[in-house]
């Protein structure tokens, strides 16, 4: 048994096997925590010698604890489709960051996953389930809400029920859409943020909490599996508008957030101001990538070109892609009036916290 996170280290479930719950949100009922994510355990991030499609994911999969460092393997809760190509649930499809909310009006566990297809564009697939472990029911493929090409994006419900899904219009800006009342689609009202010309600067990845009446947005910037600075910005409302408050990674000099993306915030019930920060650490062994070098890469190839970043980067081996590997990188938040803040701790324990 562990009695403390161990951010960036491998992390084991109960039965010693590496959790595999990526770009993952928890979800808390009847006193028992659900970690769940992209189950990455088939995944060798390449196409194998013989011509087969590559295994992108297999299924979304679930742990679960009562203290946020011990989780049990509960298995597979949407799994995927290996015998029907083409379908978003197949393995070969790029499935990422499923988030899944209870609707209290309908009783429905409702599951979006994104989909990005083979042109580019970015779709959402749409499920929903009686439980929270399933079985889950295709309802929606291919769904364009608003008709934008959506990026990563994150799910929240407020207090009277009503539900906002907050995504990255690519590649462009943040959006803010209302969820109809069965949370299987965007009514067509929506709010517009943090507009950006193109990648490395556009915001993606937005993670959304609430504290002490105040909306936040974490979000990261445009560099693939490659970490880059964080942001946070804060609101009166759901629909904003946001107010930028800089980087909660201050204290990390490689500019990498810790060399991790955020993926979501939790708030830990019956703690006074316990918020953990979920970040998934995509490249254990890239941490020597300068940032400097991926921003000026990414900013060549979307905007203005840059021949000399050009060269670092294609003088550097291509980034690593096996995400069997990738590990998990949980920090607290320090709030110092708004600003929230995540420091750098070894290891630390939710028991710490009042």
């Amino acid at each position: 048994m562990n009695t403390q996170i161990f951010p960036g280290r491998p992390w084991l479930d109960t039965e010693g096997k590496r959790i595999h719950a990526h770009g993952g949100s928890i979800l808390f009922e009847d006193g028992v925590y659900h970690w769940y994510g992209e189950n990455k355990e088939k995944t060798d991030g390449a196409r194998p010698a013989d011509g087969s499609p590559r295994i992108w994911h297999w299924g979304v999969r679930s742990y679960r604890s009562t203290d946020l460092v011990n989780w049990e393997d509960e298995g597979l809760i949407i799994p995927p489709r290996p015998d029907e190509p083409g379908h978003p649930l197949h393995p070969a499809s790029l499935l990422d960051r499923p988030h899944i909310i209870r609707n209290a009006r309908t009783g429905k566990y409702v599951a979006w996953l994104k989909i990005m297809q083979p042109d580019g564009t970015q779709t959402e697939t749409v499920l929903v389930a009686d439980r929270f472990h399933g079985p889950y029911e295709v309802v929606r493929i291919g769904l364009r809400p608003l008709g934008m090409s959506a990026g990563d994006f994150d799910l929240a419900v407020a207090p009277d029920g009503k539900a906002y899904y907050y995504f990255e219009r690519v590649h462009s800006e943040l959006i803010c859409a209302d969820l109809t009342d069965d949370y299987t689609d965007v009514t067509g009202y929506y709010s517009t943020h943090f507009p950006r010309p193109y990648p490395p600067y556009v915001r993606e990845a937005p993670a959304h909490f609430v504290r002490k009446g105040k909306h936040y947005l974490i979000t990261s910037g445009t560099t693939g599996y490659c970490p880059n600075p964080s942001e946070l910005a804060v609101a009166d409302t759901w629909h904003g508008p946001y107010r930028v408050l800089g980087n909660p990674h201050p204290g990390d000099p490689s500019r990498t957030s810790f060399h991790s993306q955020v993926s979501s915030v939790f708030k830990v019930p019956g703690k006074k101001d316990l918020y953990i920060a979920l970040g998934d650490r995509w490249l254990p062994g890239d941490m020597d990538r300068p940032y400097e070098v991926t921003h000026g890469f990414f900013e060549s190839c979307f905007g203005e070109r840059n021949e000399e970043a050009m060269r670092a980067w294609n003088a550097l081996p291509p980034p690593g892609a096996d995400m069997r590997r990738a590990d998990y990188v949980w920090l607290p938040f320090r709030f110092d009036g708004e600003m929230g803040y995540l420091d750098w701790r070894d290891a630390w324990s939710p028991d710490d916290f009042e």
